[in-house]
């Protein structure tokens, strides 16, 4: 068994996009690979075939290996609560909520977890792609370090340093972060990759000469900027628009808890859709569809979203006949209140709802985590949705009842899943992905109002062209002969 670890200058350097490109690279020609990132902090999670939570970044990976994910890919997770506080999830299940100071201290236990983790997933792969976090250089991190190159040192694998020239500085990041780091990591990092490169390579290459001169490490490759590139990420939101004539103004605010904002990727790439998402303080534009989305702390973005006026807007957005959609966390905001006895997501305590569904939420303990596959149980006003199957996952603590779940949005095995408002303006599920299958998208988009229906992109397949995309420029860009090399095959 042979382990790899990508490690960057800085976060979002480009680490996730090049293990996956690496993993699709090596499954492509037969080998036996699967991605590992000891350490994430992310709110965009995926279920895994052992019922656990890992990363979304990290199932992603697994995607191009060509096997299913597992939470030992992804033996740490941290989901912000706060700006000082996460749930702590340990190889798939919830171990608990922690303040930054109490985790700091409970990395040296965590780092067990990482390492049985990681050799659980020796034994059933030829080849593991290890990815680290951030920057190994944070010298305030650097003490009980799991997540880049105290888990490099402790599995004893060559690192490879990824810079992002697209963002300037790249030359500095990279030698920088080798000068910051132990002397024992620098002979560890074995070489460099530069990400996202624009222009004409020839003038770039005296510098790519000095580098490897003034470092004695080797550029294994640089890689180009990817137009229109458009994969599973940890946090970054983007965002698409559209000219087309008759299109569908979809607005989501970005809420301070934001949680698996990657169900909207399959809406970001309709022909037929302007998405936007609205951040803190931003006038709220008139739009058809409203959706609110998944949410870490469902409470504390509730009152978030009256602060910022969205209540208000909705409501008038409601009066002139737009639409409103909430996905898991943003349906539960719809209900009347939402209660947290417990403290599952802060401190113990209750909110109001936005009133726009007859129901209420308790949070409880033991988090649903669950794929799914079911079908709309809705008609639309001209082709009708009824039927259309969609799949997805379901993460969340609520529990929710009321009236609203007398007209259920869908069924799951039989049984209702999610509600509609019987003026047909307003819905909601606990079933992220659920744009994922082009029927159930189209159906949902014609609810919403959009005219022409039958441009929903097949996601999953866009998902693994992307893939392709990216493993093609490894082929490209980089010294593979070199690359086989260190990864001894």
């Amino acid at each position: 068994m042979t382990t790899l670890m990508i490690q960057g200058t800085t976060s979002d350097a480009g680490k996730t996009t090049v293990v996956a490109a690496l993993c699709r690279w090596l499954a492509r020609q037969g080998v036996s690979v699967a991605p590992f990132k000891p350490q994430n902090m992310a709110l965009n999670s995926a279920i895994t075939v052992d019922g656990g939570e890992i990363g979304r970044s990290t199932a992603l990976q697994a995607l191009a290996c060509g096997v299913e994910p597992h939470s030992d890919m992804n033996p740490v997770l941290l989901k912000p609560q706060s700006d000082c506080g996460a749930q702590v999830i340990l190889r798939g299940q919830v171990h608990g909520n922690m303040e930054a100071v109490d985790y700091h201290a409970y990395k040296a236990e965590a780092m067990s977890a990482v390492m049985e983790a990681w050799r659980s997933l020796s034994e059933r792969y030829d080849v593991i792609i290890a990815e680290g976090a951030g920057s190994p250089a944070e010298v305030n991190l650097r003490a009980n370090d799991i997540a880049n190159m105290g888990f490099a040192e402790a599995a004893d694998c060559p690192v490879l340093l990824v810079g992002d020239i697209d963002r300037g500085g790249v030359f500095a990041q990279l030698v920088g972060t080798l000068e910051l780091i132990s002397h024992s990591e620098q002979t560890r990092t074995a070489g460099f990759i530069i990400n996202r490169f624009r222009g004409d390579i020839s003038l770039l290459e005296p510098g790519l000469d000095w580098l490897t001169e003034r470092t004695g490490k080797p550029v294994m490759g640089v890689l180009p900027y990817l137009h229109g590139l458009v994969v599973d990420s940890e946090d970054s939101i983007g965002t698409s628009g559209t000219s087309e004539a008759g299109a569908l103004n979809v607005i989501v605010p970005v809420l301070p808890r934001i949680s698996n904002h990657n169900d909207f990727d399959p809406l970001r790439l309709h022909p037929g859709v302007n998405l936007r998402f609205v951040g803190p303080d931003q006038p709220i534009p008139a739009a058809d569809l409203i959706i609110l989305p998944g949410s870490k702390s469902t409470r504390t973005d509730i009152v978030w979203l009256h602060s910022q006026g969205w209540a208000q807007a909705i409501r008038k957005h409601l009066r002139y006949g737009g639409k409103v959609f909430g996905l898991c966390g943003g349906f539960q905001m719809l209900g009347e209140q939402v209660d947290d006895p417990d403290g599952l997501e802060g401190d113990a305590g209750s909110a109001g709802g936005l009133g726009l569904l007859e129901m209420t939420t308790t949070m409880v303990a033991g988090k649903q985590l669950r794929n799914v596959k079911g079908t709309l149980a809705f008609q639309t006003d001209r082709a009708g949705g009824d039927g259309a199957v969609f799949s997805g996952y379901e993460m969340h603590n609520g529990v929710s009842q009321g009236a609203a779940f007398a007209r259920p949005l869908g069924q799951i095995d039989g049984k209702p899943e999610g509600a509609i408002s019987a003026d047909r303006q307003i819905a909601g599920t606990y079933v992220h992905g659920i744009f994922d299958e082009p029927a159930a998208c189209d159906a949902l988009l014609e609810w919403a109002g959009l005219d022409h229906a039958g441009a929903a992109v097949d996601y999953q397949q866009h998902r693994l062209e992307q893939l392709d995309r990216l493993a093609d420029q490894v082929e490209q860009c980089l010294d593979t002969d070199w690359l086989r090399e260190l990864l001894e095959y």
